[in-house]
């Protein structure tokens, strides 16, 4: 019962499991030591009708004293087992999840994160994970542990009178299957609630990242009637589902209930027949009153595991994606890196094809072409940040697929357009490029980087945090940060996606001829949209349509003609462009 696809079912660890295991162990006994309370009371019972038919006395009370004061203290103690068994383990087990999911989530490609909207995935590791613990702690061992402890419970009845007991027990197995079908259509409405939390999430995301285009545009009121709008939308579905759900366990809860009635109209006609006596209809209607218990209890949770199981299904979706695995060491022969008839698709859109070159160690290889020409695509997957579809990519000889991705990516800096930056000090963001190097490395790195000279002016300098994503700092500051970092990484193989485009022409300067005595002797790919910035490249790419539209030196190129040559004659047309007014 608790094997794999237990497992698998609710998302837990392997320790999880065990944890399952241990809160239904202690439930068991907990609801059977409530259930010798009964037995306590039907022994007073029993003795109380003999001094009444009999006349004979009242045994003394000690016995009962001693008989109520054990039952407490194993209930007690039981109790405090379960509790342990069940809330205090699994906090551990919704720290382990979390750590877990963010460690999957750090292994897969990132192909995977251009597939998924980056607020379900938050939703996946915040909200699901805190539904799931809710489950985890409340309902997996309470229910599992009623199965169990009605089921000897049950058996004990049996030996009894097994009229009385199909009376008591028929509403129990009649709830769950009133449950049980009702899971599609709850299934349903839980992925609807998901689905309307989410584009809440998104709406509220959207507004906050475009808060300056939006005032800009006079969009407020739009924008926040939309908002409103999700927000009422997630309102509606969820009090629908709340209410289909409430709807069939409170049906449940009545059917099972009807087992008192049955047991006491039972009970009396065996009574009339002379089959039964007075004290085993007695001891059956005290048996209800606790039997039921877990089970009003249970209803409920049958009907948050249905729910939950969208959440389970969704973080099991993310531990079956398979993972960028390889060889944990890495040793190339030099750095060369060879593109060889390499396709690559993106969410079933081809983006490249057939693209083959070399980018030699030792040398500056651009890449250029038209917007979506394959350019950022071909530097992710040099890097591994994606697999290719087709083809092959060497580094050095080896086939990067058969590496481990970070084992690859210690060969590597990089410097791409969209920059980012970590809620933290200049230091520390600089940092990040090499783990535990000095204060001077980060020094001479961000000089190098042109950095040095806005850092001095923050208030406290180096160590001055720089708010989230760097929104403390200009566009051009944060790309001179993060070229600091792969300045410091000095990394053999380095990419560079845009790294001057936020920079003015001064600045530009200064750090191209940073990068040009940093780079010396390393395996550069340059991707640039400014073919003056190229111009001294050694080996350059033209890509049109993901393929390889020309490859060759810039002035091999600019003989041919071709499309570099188009590129930069329209370049320096757009150079000459003034605004101009009427006076």
């Amino acid at each position: 019962m608790f094997g794999k696809n237990f497992q698998r079912k609710y998302a837990l660890t392997e320790q999880g499991v065990r944890n399952t295991k241990k809160g239904a162990f202690w439930t068991v006994l907990v609801n059977l030591i409530v259930m010798s309370g009964v037995s306590i009371l039907y022994l007073l019972m029993g003795r109380l009708m003999d001094t009444l038919t009999d006349g004979r006395r009242l045994p003394g009370a000690a016995l009962f004293i001693g008989l109520v004061v054990l039952f407490t203290v194993l209930s007690f103690l039981t109790h405090l087992q379960q509790y342990r068994a069940t809330y205090g383990l699994v906090y551990n087990e919704v720290r382990a999840t979390r750590l877990n999911l963010a460690e999957r989530l750090r292994k897969l490609p990132l192909g995977y994160f251009g597939k998924r909207d980056l607020a379900d995935l938050t939703e996946t590791i915040m909200g699901d994970v805190n539904r799931m613990e809710h489950v985890w702690s409340h309902v997996l061992g309470y229910l599992y542990g009623a199965y169990f402890s009605t089921a000897l419970v049950a058996i004990c009845l049996f030996a009894y009178d097994w009229r009385l007991t199909l009376a008591c027990l028929w509403g129990v197995p009649a709830a769950f299957l009133l449950l049980f079908g009702s899971r599609k259509m709850t299934a349903r409405s839980s992925e609807r609630v998901k689905k309307a939390a989410v584009r809440v999430s998104d709406g509220i995301q959207e507004a906050l990242e475009n808060v300056r285009e939006i005032r800009a545009t006079n969009q407020e009121e739009r924008y926040l009637d939309k908002l409103n709008q999700k927000i009422d939308e997630h309102e509606r579905i969820t009090i629908q589902g709340e209410l289909g759900t409430g709807i069939f366990v409170n049906a449940a809860s009545v059917i099972m209930r009807l087992g008192v009635a049955t047991t006491i109209l039972t009970g009396a006609d065996l009574i009339a027949a002379g089959k039964i006596d007075f004290m085993l209809l007695f001891l059956f209607l005290m048996v209800i009153t606790r039997i039921y218990a877990p089970f009003d209890q249970s209803l409920a949770l049958i009907a948050e595991l249905f729910v939950s199981q969208v959440s389970a299904d969704r973080m099991t979706e993310i531990y079956d994606t398979p993972i960028a695995e390889g060889a944990e060491r890495f040793s190339p022969r030099g750095h060369d890196i060879v593109f060889d008839q390499v396709s690559f698709a993106y969410d079933k859109k081809k983006v490249l094809e057939h693209v083959s070159f070399t980018a030699r160690e030792g040398e500056v290889t651009a890449l250029v072409g038209p917007s979506g020409s394959g350019k950022s695509t071909c530097a992710r997957l040099s890097a591994r940040l994606w697999d290719v579809s087709e083809g092959t990519i060497r580094v050095g000889g080896v086939d990067i697929s058969t590496v481990d991705p970070e084992a690859l990516l210690r060969d590597y800096s990089m410097v791409f357009q969209d920059v980012v930056l970590f809620d933290d000090t200049v230091m520390e963001n600089i940092r990040l490029g090499k783990r535990g190097a000095s204060d001077e490395e980060v020094y001479a790195a961000a000089k190098a980087a042109n950095c040095d000279e806005f850092v001095r002016r923050l208030p406290q300098g180096y160590h001055t945090p720089i708010g989230e994503n760097g929104a403390k700092l200009s566009g051009g500051e944060r790309q001179r940060i993060s070229i600091a970092r792969a300045l410091l990484k000095d990394a053999p193989i380095i990419l560079l996606d845009e790294a001057t485009a936020s920079l003015d022409v001064e600045n530009e300067t200064k750090v191209q001829a940073a990068l040009s005595r940093l780079l010396a002797g390393k395996t550069v790919l340059v991707i640039a949209h400014r073919m003056r910035t190229v111009a001294g490249a050694d080996h350059i790419v033209v890509l049109d349509r993901g393929r390889v539209a020309e490859q060759g030196t810039p002035a091999e190129l600019m003989r041919r003609n071709g499309l570099y040559r188009r590129m930069v004659d329209l370049q320096s047309q757009s150079a000459q462009w003034q605004l101009g007014g009427h006076s």
